[in-house]
């Protein structure tokens, strides 16, 4: 049972077919294994806002039908002849990427995932010519190179959405040189990102504050998740007060939103890091940069590298995520909730203790 067996094997997920975005059961074939392939029984998956904007076509680029899902982790029942890193029984994550091209800039420094020919873990086509499907299913099959280790001793539902909000907080840091103590740092947005940015910034050693469109999420940044401060960006007092002092913020505000009054909050140097996805163009009056050398930039993700890195980091400090774990009779349901922030802050979804399909009959359109 050690090695991966030749053959189609089957799969059975939860796919949306058209961009209503409701989410049944679909059964399919996984991809033809090669020797470099593990293959993993998923144990739970965690919801991200990008699994939205799939579902649901937002970015007119969706397939269908279509298995969400990229915050997996999983046990390694199977691996390929050539398989190094994995033996059976591991507990392992998988991401945002599932594929690359191998020998382009980018791949070649440790940054796949900002190589132009990277593959999708789902709503995408593999260089077999299938479809990839995500971590909504029961099984998944993955090249060793995007595959990582989970840390021994960290629950497998806290590891899940280190593998998408988590990495995607702490490639910048690490690249931007942003990981020193007694940094001065912002988060805009308290969502499953935002909450994973808070904590870890924290652990590194940053004064805080959180910036938020309402009073509502003060108490649960401040008191729950340690911020250092609290600002609501209708406020132009507060906004004045926090101007010029923060060395980043953090963006994970997936909709349109004006940058100007975050800039003005950056110091000398100062950059603003944008990781939500959003189709309208962002403006903002150009003084506001070269007056005090400002950067605006982006970030995806992290590299399978900084996934260790901050896997282990979390392990090292105790971070846990706040989660909410569902069963995927629930799954249509928490994407509705997530949809209108009604969550904290990440939805993992329990996909090993779920029922796939009897639990469809308690799914409500």
């Amino acid at each position: 049972m050690g090695s991966v067996e030749v053959g189609e094997k089957k799969a059975l997920g939860w796919a949306a077919r058209d961009p209503s975005g409701f989410l049944s059961p679909y059964s399919y074939t996984l991809r033809s294994t090669g020797p470099a392939d593990v293959y993993i029984k998923v144990i739970c998956c965690g919801i991200c806002h990008t699994d939205i904007h799939q579902i649901k076509n937002d970015l007119g680029m969706s397939n269908y039908p279509m298995v969400p899902g990229h915050e997996v982790v999983g046990e390694v029942v199977e691996v390929g002849s050539d398989v190094s890193k994995f033996t059976v029984g591991d507990v392992v994550g998988v991401g945002v990427i599932v594929g690359c091209c191998g020998s382009c800039n980018p791949c070649s420094s440790d940054l796949e995932q900002y190589c132009n020919k990277r593959i999708w873990s789902y709503n995408d086509v593999y260089t077999d010519g299938k479809p990839t499907q995500g971590g909504f299913a029961d099984t998944m099959i993955v090249n060793q190179k995007f595959v990582v280790k989970i840390p021994e001793g960290m629950p497998v539902e806290q590891a899940a959405p280190l593998l998408c909000a988590g990495v995607t907080v702490y490639s910048p840091l690490s690249h931007f040189g942003l990981m020193s103590s007694g940094l001065k740092g912002g988060i805009l947005g308290l969502g499953g990102v935002g909450h994973m940015g808070v904590k870890i910034a924290k652990a590194m050693g940053h004064h805080v504050t959180v910036i938020s469109s309402s009073e509502k999420k003060r108490e649960e940044a401040m008191d729950h998740l340690g911020a250092d401060d609290y600002v609501v960006s209708s406020d132009q007092a507060e906004m004045q007060r926090i101007a010029d002092s923060l060395d980043y913020i953090i963006d994970t505000v997936p909709v349109f939103h004006p940058l100007e009054p975050y800039l003005a909050c950056l110091k000398l140097d100062g950059k603003l890091i944008l990781m939500g996805v959003i189709n309208t163009p962002l403006q903002f009056l150009t003084p506001l940069i070269i007056l005090g050398r400002k950067v605006i930039s982006g970030s995806f993700i992290g590299s399978i590298k900084e996934t260790e890195e901050v896997l282990a980091f979390c392990k090292e400090k105790g971070l846990t995520s706040t989660i909410e774990v569902v069963k995927m009779g629930e799954l249509n349901t928490a994407f509705e909730r997530l949809h209108k922030n009604d969550v904290r802050y990440r939805f993992v979804v329990d996909v090993a203790g779920s029922n796939l399909v009897e639990e469809a009959a308690t799914a409500t359109k």
